[in-house]
């Protein structure tokens, strides 16, 4: 499908870039940019003609979206628009991509200006996550946040919800009677099943779904309107067998807080199954709910925790936080955070209060509910996150680096300025206006300029955001944004610019192998072997998919083993301080043969002073295949500029290249698991 743009770039200015040399980062020994083989595996669209997007055309088409939905919302509405000044701002904009001292979150620079935006006008794909409360539940549709957490969860996006519908008194009814559904060949095919069977076991006199999944294409059919292929009709049978066998023979009970968690986490599995895009969970419970602590306890639930591939469990879905408040004894999690690192916690209380902790409580946020499955945005049951990055490494100067910010800000604004198909989403996305103009390269920054530096581009860049939000809210007569700043966890587009992740230090610190899975039918797997680099199967799925390592040197001066565990949260706390009015995500990793007995230590120190945290022990635990390994600079010498060589990926971008896979909503490696692409009909 063509794309039809209101506005767009002159071919003159463009055409300026396209010899360009895009300045990614993470160039290898050989002179390869690990940035540049992440481009070409996760953003680079096929175009029409069969070949492969560069970098100035992923620009183009970006900023040509941005710049055309503001003109089509200002004509719409009969507001002033100029084509000039429209013009310098947008090459501007631009120019600073390009550079990458911004870019969209990794879904915006998979789908911004695509038909699906453009035509359907919908900006659900451009939404990195969301939240939903299970306290939505009603009598008329029990099913409703569950149909929503899977349906925004087959988009991609990172779905939070909580198990507070069990406060509400659910009886499990027994179904009257059976009807056949034929399920469609759709994402709302699939939604509405699902809808079905919960409805008919959690509202009276309801008949009993038998799904006939005749019409659902077979596993391995390719799906053009997301790229990947479809999984075939298995893993939603086995969703459905699921909620039946969690029923069935129950009537007269009342629905339980596990039960909920399961169904959400059978949801998430059901998604996972099968394919290369990825989502992923978080469940927010009571932290005193000595089950909730459990739900990860193999010997306490070994079902939900098996391992055993013939009878998989489905505990592993979500990331699993406690709601709490200042002041609070926290002392009953703090085993569990130093066993494996969960529950994650969240400050209810301070979320809903402050933005950023420099400043007085302003209350803004009274209806937040939770949180996004990275813990960057306080959202209420519904909403959905607009986020967008900058990188703090790319600027010389506090001037530069906010003439930026407004570029980013206005990217994620207007994304606001479309709506997604959910009625609930959006009445309270255009009543927030919620945002999330991020930061990359926190830690580097401080450790090469120090933290009086950190601080004034935070403070001084908030101030800058505040400004221009008063400003553009003005211009497109739309609410001023009730938050407007955060620190996501960046995950592979910070890999683009080279950065270290959000305010967390490079895993490799400053020599490192990065291992990057391609599939085995990748265009590029055979380049790389040529070149010698190193390739193996991968551990977890051999037949299909191979693992790559590159060797890498870095701007950074310490890698993340090699920074305290109290370093990690004043970092954390500097950035909710002074940065951040939404939240800060952070995944603080420890030693667990050294610091365990420090994790009450912070969490009490820190009371009060982030409104997010989660843990994970890591210290000397290995396992196959990690993303980032620390090596020598003799390493890297001996292993890579010895032994590798140049590649020319000429006929890569010549059309002999695979779709780009899209992005993930906001995770790091860490959180990240493998996500089906959505069961879309073919447009």
């Amino acid at each position: 499908m063509s794309i039809s743009f209101s506005f767009k770039l002159s071919e003159d200015f463009v055409n300026g870039y396209k010899e360009k040399k895009a300045p990614f980062g993470y160039r290898d020994a050989a002179g390869n940019s690990v940035g540049e083989i992440t481009f070409l595996r996760t953003y680079s669209r096929k175009k029409e003609d069969g070949t492969k997007e560069t970098w100035s055309e992923v620009c183009e088409r970006v900023i040509n979206g941005m710049y055309s939905l503001q003109k089509d919302h200002a004509k719409t509405n009969r507001l002033p628009w100029s084509d000039t000044k429209a013009a310098a701002s947008a090459k501007e904009a631009f120019e600073r991509l390009f550079e990458l001292k911004w870019s969209p979150p990794g879904r915006g620079l998979w789908v911004m200006g695509t038909p699906i935006v453009m035509a359907q006008r919908n900006s659900a794909a451009l939404q990195n996550c969301a939240f939903v409360s299970t306290k939505e539940m009603t009598k008329n549709e029990p099913a409703k946040p569950f149909t929503f957490l899977m349906e925004a969860s087959m988009l991609g996006v990172g779905v939070g919800f909580d198990d507070k519908g069990a406060d509400k008194g659910f009886e499990i009814y027994a179904p009257q009677g059976e009807e056949t559904y034929v399920v469609p060949d759709t994402r709302e095919g699939w939604v509405d099943s699902l809808g079905l069977i919960i409805n008919a076991y959690l509202r009276p006199n309801s008949s009993l779904p038998l799904f006939d999944y005749k019409e659902v294409r077979p596993a391995g059919t390719p799906i053009k309107t997301f790229g990947g292929t479809a999984a075939g009709h298995e893993p939603l049978e086995k969703l459905h067998n699921h909620i039946t066998k969690l029923f069935k023979g129950r009537a007269g009970e009342k629905i339980t807080r596990r039960d909920i968690a399961d169904i959400g986490n059978l949801i998430g599995v059901c998604v996972v199954s099968g394919n290369v895009r990825r989502s992923a969970e978080l469940l927010i419970g009571r932290i005193d709910d000595e089950e909730f602590l459990n739900l990860k306890n193999a010997e306490r639930f070994p079902e939900r925790n098996s391992y055993d591939p013939a009878s998989p469990g489905w505990g592993w879905m979500s990331n699993n936080s406690v709601e709490t408040s200042v002041g609070k004894d926290l002392d009953g999690i703090v085993e569990g955070i130093a066993r494996n690192g969960e529950p994650g916690v969240i400050w209810m209380d301070v979320s809903r209060q402050y933005g950023r902790l420099v400043d007085p409580p302003n209350n803004k946020d009274y209806r937040v509910e939770g949180y996004n499955p990275c813990a960057e945005q306080s959202l209420e049951s519904y909403e959905m996150c607009t986020l967008v990055e900058t990188y703090l490494n790319r600027h010389d100067s506090l001037e530069d680096y906010k003439r930026t910010l407004k570029f980013a800000y206005l990217y994620a604004k207007t994304v606001t300025l479309i709506p997604t198909h959910w009625a609930e989403t959006n009445a309270i996305m255009q009543r927030n206006r919620r945002i999330g103009t991020s930061m990359s390269g926190v830690a580097n920054f401080a450790d090469n300029r120090g933290l009086p530096m950190l601080r004034e581009w935070m403070d001084k860049g908030y101030e800058t955001i505040k400004y221009y939000d008063t400003t553009y809210s003005e211009w497109l007569g739309i609410r001023e944004s009730i938050k407007t700043t955060t620190v996501k966890p960046s995950g592979t587009v910070s890999i683009l610019a080279g950065e270290s992740p959000g305010v967390h230090w490079t895993p490799g610190g400053k020599y490192f192998m990065r291992t990057i899975r391609f599939g085995n039918n990748d265009p590029m797997l055979p380049l790389f072997k040529m070149a010698n680099y190193k390739v193996e199967p991968a551990s977890e799925s051999p037949d299909t998919t191979s693992v790559v390592y590159f060797p890498i040197k870095s701007d950074a001066k310490r890698a993340e083993k090699d920074v305290s565990i109290y370093e990690k949260m004043a970092l954390a706390a500097y950035a909710q301080r002074y940065w951040s009015d939404n939240s800060v995500s952070v995944t603080i990793s420890f030693n667990p043969e050294t610091e365990s007995e420090a994790v009450g230590t912070v969490l009490h120190l820190y009371d009060g002073q982030l409104k997010t945290v989660s843990f994970l022990p890591s210290g000397n635990f290995t396992y196959p295949q990690m993303p980032y390994t620390q090596i020598t600079e003799e390493e890297y010498t001996n292993e890579g500029k010895m032994k590798l060589f140049p590649i020319d990926f000429s006929g890569i971008y010549a059309g002999l290249g695979i779709d780009a896979i899209g992005d993930a909503y906001c995770t790091t490696d860490a959180c990240e698991v493998k996500l089906i692409t959505e069961n879309l009909k073919d447009k």
